[in-house]
């Protein structure tokens, strides 16, 4: 015959052994794969040089200050500290997927195929620019961090829209000046990539003030 219940809590010793749940909203969850696959989108984009009214623009200039936003938000619903470890880890990822391109550039292309070349063209990197887009994005963003929770801790926690512009404001033409003289300094005159900074960081700046309501995404806040 099977033992009643006695009704009885298990001992302690036997609980604390049980392995508990964490309770992750699902905004973190979401904020976080949106944020890795967008720096990592802006980062394929950015290998296109296109026109845009008359001006040479890398692509992924159009995609990449979103994330600044999408860091505000991160930050938002994860804190301080799990965001240092959402923009290391990111950088992290975006270098292994330029290491994983370059392999694959690399190895000898099926004849069938017939586009071996027109692939190690595109996908085989210039560590210069690559090295210089992942230093800036690292920099940039924990300065974002800093900003942004200076601003929530010793300004206010309301006007959420405020945050967010102070934050980008400070951490974009910071990343703009690590990558552009990073990527293209000594190897092109100084005029030029004075141009080059002006262009691209009006760029960001306007798509960064369009993608401010994305904080308002959720109302989950640790502050």
């Amino acid at each position: 015959m099977l033992n009643k219940p006695s009704g009885k809590k298990p001992p302690a010793a036997e609980t604390s052994s049980r392995p508990s749940a964490t309770i992750i909203p699902a905004a973190a969850v979401i904020v976080i794969a949106v944020y890795a696959a967008t720096q990592l989108l802006a980062d394929i984009a950015s290998l296109k040089i296109g026109v845009v009214f008359g001006l040479a623009v890398d692509m992924g200039a159009f995609i990449f200050p979103i994330t600044f936003t999408l860091r505000d938000l991160a930050h938002k619903v994860l804190g301080r500290k799990n965001t240092r470890v959402l923009i290391i880890v990111a950088a992290l990822i975006n270098l292994a997927a330029v290491g994983y391109l370059l392999f694959s550039a690399q190895v000898p292309s099926d004849e069938g195929w017939g586009l071996g070349g027109e692939f190690a063209a595109i996908f085989t990197p210039m560590w210069r620019i690559v090295i210089s887009s992942i230093v800036a994005q690292i920099v940039s963003q924990l300065i974002n961090t800093e900003v942004y929770h200076w601003f929530v801790t010793r300004i206010t926690t309301r006007f959420q829209w405020a945050r967010v512009l102070v934050s980008n404001t400070v951490a974009i033409p910071i990343d703009n000046a690590i990558f552009v003289i990073g990527a293209f300094g000594w190897a092109m005159p100084w005029s030029t990539i004075g141009e080059i900074f002006l262009v691209n960081f009006a760029i960001k700046y306007i798509v960064m003030l369009f993608s401010i309501p994305l904080i308002y995404a959720t109302k989950y806040d640790v502050r």
